[in-house]
């Protein structure tokens, strides 16, 4: 892999260039919020974490009912009036969130933000799409993803004197801080120029899109790419416990890991978007996220051997470096085929059914993590291995058959 020049983190359009920009400061806003919502859901709502765990969940739930029925209504309205209209959505309830009181308003407002959130992932790559051309819209959502790790660094960093001012409403001022950057958000990409159309102006039911959708090899692509999305988990909650319970590191040593992910991602992710750019590229790509992961999975359960720290610690370094090209290999493989096998007048229904899987494993992948892989110790790990490595052995025959059908359409609408 050569080294990037500077250029090559500059999206190629002046849209392009400020869809960047506007995602930078939405991750700030969601970094600042990240960094300090335990605290305030504790302090300032007054939850338990039992409490918190139940409303997140719930949440969790009603944004995967609701991402498809937005997104086709994004095939009526137009994805980025869609995408505007959900960071308002967004910046809406952070305000009220910042006053909630109690497990019902917090609950309410959490379902209320979990739809709106679940549906700006597809939108976001619908519009990034929309401001470029070829294989450089993948280019430009490594560029976007790479700006928004430097967006949450940039949020958590403003969140550090507000949480240790320790007062009721500097954590209100996190939250509405929040808010605030949505808004200026919406703002920004309301005034961005799109170079196509980012969707086909389709009249669609949207609360009949998911029970009318009927791709199933979309499904499967779906379900794989959730599948490998696991890494997401991986690293949020399975990497620090893992390390804590199985092995002699020191907390201290846990920062490490997750700083060693974000530079990764930070530097990589847009020359790793290159690979997308040779025939062939994305379903390589999401074959080599998958063995990655394997390939992780199966560090992770030999760092449990080693009676030394530091052989410990070395070995969680390498499973963490391993973890980070299968996330990196992952979201250029998935983003270039979900959209590429997308028909151009549902777009906003087929990137929404395909966000799901991602939203499935963030509702199941922390107890099948906690509760049956680490409990399981180090054959938990190896039997997570095994199922990548399935997942990654099943992208070639699934995008084929896609590809398949695909054809026959084609031939129709060919002049």
């Amino acid at each position: 892999m050569r080294l990037p020049s500077p250029k090559e983190y500059i999206p190629a359009t002046a849209a392009g260039r400020s869809f960047a920009i506007t995602s930078l400061i939405n991750a700030i806003g969601t970094g600042l919020y990240l960094a300090g919502s335990a605290v305030f859901f504790v302090r300032s709502v007054g939850l338990t974490t039992s409490q918190v765990g139940f409303g997140l969940a719930l949440s969790g739930v009603v944004g995967f009912l609701t991402t498809v029925p937005i997104g086709a209504l994004a095939d009526r309205l137009g994805a980025k009036p869609t995408l505007v209209a959900l960071q308002l959505w967004r910046a809406g309830g952070f305000v009220a969130l910042a006053f909630a009181q109690g497990m019902v308003s917090f609950t309410v407002i959490s379902c209320c933000l979990a739809a709106a959130e679940a549906a700006t992932q597809p939108m976001t790559q619908a519009v990034a799409s929309a401001t470029t051309e070829g294989t450089d819209r993948t280019r430009t959502m490594a560029i976007v993803r790479t700006v928004r790790n430097v967006g949450f660094s940039l949020g958590a960093l403003l969140a550090a004197p507000l949480l240790a001012a320790d007062r009721v409403w500097t954590y209100r001022g996190i939250v509405l801080g929040t808010a605030a950057a949505f808004v200026l958000s919406a703002a920004m990409l309301s005034r961005v120029r799109t170079a196509t159309a980012a969707t086909v102006q389709k009249k669609v039911n949207p609360l009949a899109a998911l029970r009318d959708f009927r791709d199933w090899r979309y499904l499967l692509l779906t379900a794989l790419n959730g599948v490998l999305n696991l890494h997401t988990t991986i690293l949020a909650v399975g990497l620090s416990l893992w390390a804590i319970q199985a092995t002699d590191v020191p907390a201290a040593f846990l920062p490490v890991l997750i700083l060693l992910n974000t530079v990764m991602s930070i530097l990589l992710q847009v020359p790793v978007s290159r690979m997308v750019e040779r025939e062939g590229g994305a379903e390589r790509a999401l074959r080599m996220g998958g063995f990655a992961l394997t390939a992780c999975c199966l560090a992770l359960a030999l760092s449990k051997a080693p009676s030394s720290a530091l052989t410990a610690a070395a070995v969680l370094l390498a499973a963490c470096v391993l973890l980070t090209f299968g996330e990196m290999w992952q979201a250029v493989g998935g983003w270039e085929l979900s959209y590429d096998f997308a028909p151009e007048d549902r777009k906003g229904v087929y990137l929404s059914v395909f966000s799901l899987g991602n939203t499935g494993q963030r509702i199941v992948g922390p107890a099948l993590i906690t509760s049956v892989v680490i409990a399981a110790g180090p054959a938990g790990w190896i039997g997570l291995a095994v199922l990548f490595g399935l997942a990654a052995l099943l992208v070639r025959p699934v995008t084929r058959t896609l590809s398949a059908a695909r054809l026959p359409v084609e031939r129709e609408v060919a002049p």
